[in-house]
């Protein structure tokens, strides 16, 4: 009776690990997937095109840092 039980145990045991050796596999087939889409987009014009927006946003943000704490007008009376 007890060969019987731990039989169940070990086919479901089993399964959880084959489950999770699948899992980890389509884990890193997607990875790699989205990995050579990235490098595809990277090359194509769209993808340099977005990375040109990104810098010159970075740039600009960076710019108009510089001069924290400084009023942009500066009044003067008389």
């Amino acid at each position: 009776m007890g060969g019987c039980s731990s039989c169940f145990g070990g086919s479901n045991q089993k399964k959880e690990e084959e489950d999770r050796l699948e899992s980890q596999v389509a884990r890193t087939k997607a990875a790699e997937a989205a990995e050579k889409r990235q490098e595809e987009f990277n090359k194509s014009a769209a993808g340099r095109a977005a990375h040109a927006q990104i810098a010159a946003v970075a740039a600009a943000k960076q710019s108009a840092n510089a001069y924290k704490g400084e009023p942009a007008l500066k009044w003067q009376m008389g």
